[in-house]
């Protein structure tokens, strides 16, 4: 089966033709923010119990698009098709298959219901490990636990990995998936990040080792003395999607009727140098320089 457009039918009345059409929607640069949780669960740990709701630590902010029919700008709409007949095929009718070498093996839905983990709100701490004993290539998506009714064990569980600087290794099933992730202390509430699986996560030691001679004393000096000089506080609202930024600001000068100009951003180009040593200290004086003139 493959995945076409299909336009839609027109469905234009005399009782609409003569309408005025609704102006379209701006574009937003921001969406509305605030937490809406969006699962309730138990932190259990033995027989202590500490009723949470989950909230999306992060949310997307991609550009969305309506697909069009060129001719008379029309939405269309993706369906499933029969490559050998160019025919339909309706939902119903399309099945699920792995491919097992030179075999399909088909699976219907009541077999992968069957294979899907039991309904749970259970949130079950398997242990508490050293903060620093997850690396941060196991992290996968962030998500905020508040209290949900039990404000005394909440932050005193929020507290007590604060001060003991620990994480509790986690597993629960949400939404027809299970999840092992790592409990942390988030400010004074806690937060819950869904951890990869081992056959997901490449170690550093499959790289290649390091070859070469190994710097001397006078590169690592101006290392270290880069690295001092571009030391600073992590603030986020420095790092933009300036993509999008330049996107939004192009759609919403053409909805307003003006020719926005198009400029092709150039890429930065490193330029060679003989030596470490040498790239260094011409970033030592750049950085110093740009430091002076801020």
């Amino acid at each position: 089966m493959a995945k076409v457009a299909k336009k839609r039918a027109s469905k234009r009345t005399a009782k609409t033709a003569g309408k005025r059409k609704k102006p379209a929607a701006k574009a937003t640069r921001t969406r509305k923010s605030g937490a809406r949780a969006m699962w309730k669960g138990v932190v259990k740990m033995g027989r202590t119990e500490v009723p949470v709701k989950l909230y999306s630590a992060v949310q997307g902010q991609d550009v969305g698009f309506r697909l069009l029919h060129q001719p008379d700008k029309q939405p269309v709409q993706q369906v499933m098709i029969n490559p050998e007949t160019d025919d339909v095929v309706p939902y119903e009718r399309i099945k699920k298959a792995f491919p097992d070498g030179d075999v399909l093996v088909i699976l219907n839905e009541d077999e992968l219901a069957s294979l899907k983990p039991e309904p749970s709100r259970d949130i079950e701490v398997m242990r508490f490990v050293d903060a620093d004993d997850i690396t941060q290539q196991w992290y996968d998506r962030p998500y905020y636990l508040g209290p949900d009714g039990s404000n005394g064990d909440y932050f005193a569980l929020a507290e007590a990995l604060k001060r003991s600087e620990k994480q509790g290794v986690v597993r629960w099933v949400m939404r027809n998936q299970e999840y092992v992730g790592a409990l942390l202390p988030a400010g004074d509430h806690l937060m819950l990040i869904t951890l990869r699986h081992a056959e997901e996560v490449i170690p550093v030691t499959a790289l290649e080792p390091p070859v070469g001679r190994t710097p001397d004393q006078r590169e690592l000096k101006l290392a270290r003395q880069l690295v001092a000089a571009l030391e600073s506080d992590f603030d986020p609202a420095e790092f933009k999607d300036e993509h999008r930024e330049r996107l939004l600001e192009f759609i919403e000068k053409k909805a307003k009727g003006r020719a926005p100009k198009v400029s092709k951003i150039q890429a930065k180009r490193a330029t060679p140098k003989d030596n470490l040593a040498s790239v260094l200290e011409a970033s030592l004086k750049s950085t110093a320089k740009e430091r002076r003139s801020a």
